[in-house]
């Protein structure tokens, strides 16, 4: 006896069939995993090799309050000591050199989506802290470097990290409201005025009493501590600042 046909409005049995049939195999042959950095074989799941991403230079020994590497891991570095930053916290699980800052500039620079990826999947592969935010806030873009850029960096870290952390992503909490000379063209002090005032909470963000503020890269912070302060005006009791990597002292 044949079988009935299927309804209207459902998908045909082979239809649904082929649909459940495992890809990756075919993607592993047709676009094989390929470091981004020397063009070996990657790692499954990863453009990048496994003795690449043992070269990525992690942050072990650092500042607990404000990330900076140090020779032996302190609770407050000198710099700390003199004048503590705003944040309670930092987390930033790599030192910003070689080899992982072709790749942060091939991503922020170089329209480069895929070196996003492999930073951000090293990222979720480091230890987190053990205080848990309630709230993951990227630091934006002004809409004219967004609009440039065709997309925003740290969001783009903070994504699949929160996924993986199964915390909230306040995409749109914090606004850019002036397009900022390049930090990277400024010292310390010029990098607190280039960023004072420049951000503000959307109307209506309802925050939680312990927020991160996520950045890709932390030289002297000053992006960072203007978001914290505002975030802290604005009634949040804990904020602690993430970045993929530090940089060094200068």
């Amino acid at each position: 006896m044949n079988s009935a046909p299927d309804r209207p409005g459902k998908l045909p049995n082979a239809l649904i069939r082929l649909l459940r049939i495992d890809l990756k195999p075919l993607r592993r042959l047709l676009l094989p995993w390929r470091c981004l950095l020397c063009s070996a074989p990657g790692m499954e799941g990863m453009d990048l090799c496994a003795p690449c991403a043992k070269d990525m230079p992690r942050n072990r020994s650092c500042c607990a309050r404000c990330a900076l590497p140090l020779p032996m891991a302190a609770a407050m570095c000198g710099q700390c000591l003199r004048r503590a930053p705003p944040w309670d916290a930092a987390w930033a699980p790599f030192r910003y050199g070689w080899p992982l800052d072709r790749l942060e500039t091939r991503f922020k620079f170089g329209d480069d989506l895929a070196a996003g990826r492999v930073l951000a999947a090293l990222w979720r592969g480091e230890p987190a802290p053990v205080e848990v935010p309630a709230l993951i806030v990227p630091v934006p873009l002004h809409r004219g470097r967004l609009r440039e850029r065709g997309y925003n960096q740290a969001l783009e870290l903070a994504r699949p990290l929160a996924a993986a952390m199964h915390i909230p992503l306040g995409r749109d909490v914090l606004v850019r409201t002036r397009d900022t000379s390049a930090q990277t063209e400024l010292d310390r002090i010029a990098r607190r005025r280039n960023v004072r005032g420049a951000f503000r909470l959307r109307t209506g963000s309802a925050l939680p009493d312990h927020v991160v503020v996520l950045d890709d890269v932390m030289t002297t912070g000053a992006t960072l501590a203007e978001c914290t302060r505002l975030l802290k005006r604005a009634g949040v009791r804990r904020v602690d600042v993430w970045a993929l990597a530090r940089a060094p002292s200068h």
